[in-house]
């Protein structure tokens, strides 16, 4: 892994159908994975435990000193987390709300391939904070892509991107750990019925 970290253990959870009362007794407000249990604390919200590991385990560090260079990428990483939302959204959305989803995506990956632009991975020449924050582009774009009929990611539009993402998937730590496609998907599809059911 990045960090080497090697002691841990994984817990899959059921989100879709049987949330445990343990996630439950651990993240209470938002009832949300992933959750960290470190040192008998437990820790919620992604890009909170990308940072708490990144403080607690100093080697690779994962966000630069430069304070004004690491609050940059804090902010360009909660943009990223917005998007995250939209593109879900556009999964299940439809006429006139998916159009606007779909075209305000998209002028937000024109952000994203100008940051990205003659660069290996946005932290340098490896995987960084920022790198982790939009690596989801990586798998469940495409799926909601997929699920809900529409297009975003183009190698024509988005070359730096669609580089980024070679190099980003060709990461052992990143490669070896995607769930597949097709998992992710059938998982996806099942939630857009429910979100259409409850829509409807």
């Amino acid at each position: 892994m990045l960090k080497g970290i090697t002691d841990y253990e994984y817990v899959d959870e059921d989100i879709l159908h049987n949330r445990s009362s343990l996630l439950l007794e651990l993240n209470p407000v938002h009832k949300k994975v992933p959750v960290l249990i470190h040192k008998g604390k437990a820790i919620a919200e992604s890009l909170v435990i990308v940072e708490y590991i990144d403080e607690t385990w100093k080697n690779h560090p994962l966000l630069p000193q430069d304070p004004y260079e690491k609050a940059r990428l804090r902010s360009f990483a909660i943009f990223a987390e917005k998007l995250i939302f939209d593109s879900y959204n556009a999964s299940w959305s439809q006429g006139e709300a998916k159009e606007k989803l779909v075209k305000s995506i998209i002028e937000a990956f024109e952000k994203i391939e100008e940051e990205i632009k003659g660069k290996t991975f946005f932290g340098g020449e490896s995987v960084g904070f920022l790198d982790i924050a939009l690596g989801w582009i990586s798998l469940w774009l495409p799926v909601w892509e997929e699920v809900g009929s529409f297009k975003i990611l183009d190698s024509i539009k988005f070359p730096g991107i669609a580089s980024w993402l070679q190099n980003l998937r060709s990461q052992p730590v990143i490669k070896e750990r995607l769930p597949p496609k097709e998992r992710a998907v059938k998982f996806y599809q099942e939630r857009r019925i429910v979100r259409m059911g409850l829509v409807n």
